[in-house]
């Protein structure tokens, strides 16, 4: 299993918000995600067209009109002021870098962590190479995974049931560590069943109650989407 959540912002990041730039479908699946999972979240693209579009789907949301290659433009629009960018342009490609840069490096800039969209090997050196601490590639799917991951940096994996119902494995909370399954009560706290815990090679189906949560420990929890979202993050 891949380690993706080594590359997810510190929390003192999340707390100054989320921008993305370019509105593509890449980008848009990325802020509904956001979104899904009640943040706030700072659309901006060049194109007045595609910013009508996403207003249109997602009313509630701060969308702006900007060239992201203008270092003035990004900080009138707040972009430099949030803690994540996501930078989901594709082409041009000198936009996506010189987008990737002026988030890094301009000074008096709160960027601490820039997510970057690339199309090519050439295009993710490049853009790695200014300054981006993560480069994705692009699909609808990949947008709607990083949005998660955005907001529930202890997720591991997901398995939707349906619209309503899913299965978690996530890293186990720091409040929870060192304390048993009895103790926490998730059921009756959090609505949600526990269906294994453990070490990551070697959970536990079915745990005792008296099972005790160590750090890196895993859990592995059912319940309503909702519920799951509220389970404490590390």
């Amino acid at each position: 299993m891949s380690e993706w959540w080594q590359w997810l912002p510190k929390k003192d990041a999340d707390s100054l918000g989320f921008a993305v730039v370019g509105i593509g479908r890449f980008g848009s699946a990325v802020c509904r995600e956001l979104i899904r999972n009640g943040v706030d979240v700072l659309a901006v693209d060049s194109s007045e067209k595609a910013i009508e579009e996403l207003r249109q789907l997602e009313p509630s949301i701060e969308a702006r009109v900007v060239d992201s290659t203008d270092e003035e433009s990004m900080k009138e629009a707040g972009v430099l002021e949030m803690g994540t960018v996501v930078v989901g342009i594709s082409e041009p490609i000198e936009a996506s870098i010189t987008t990737t840069l002026i988030a890094k490096d301009t000074e008096g800039s709160r960027v601490q962590h820039v997510i970057a969209r690339a199309t090519s090997d050439l295009h993710e050196k490049m853009l790695k190479r200014v300054g981006a601490d993560r480069v994705v590639f692009p699909s609808r799917m990949q947008g709607e995974r990083l949005g998660l991951e955005l907001v529930r940096p202890n997720l591991i994996e997901r398995l939707e049931l349906d619209n309503q119902t899913g299965i978690d494995e996530i890293k186990a909370p720091a409040i929870f560590v060192g304390r048993s399954l009895r103790d926490l009560n998730l059921r009756k706290n959090y609505f949600v069943n526990v269906l294994a815990a453990g070490p990551a090679e070697g959970l536990t189906v079915n745990p005792p109650a008296k099972y005790v949560l160590e750090e890196d420990h895993v859990l592995v929890v059912m319940g309503l989407m909702e519920d799951l979202q509220k389970l404490p993050q590390s």
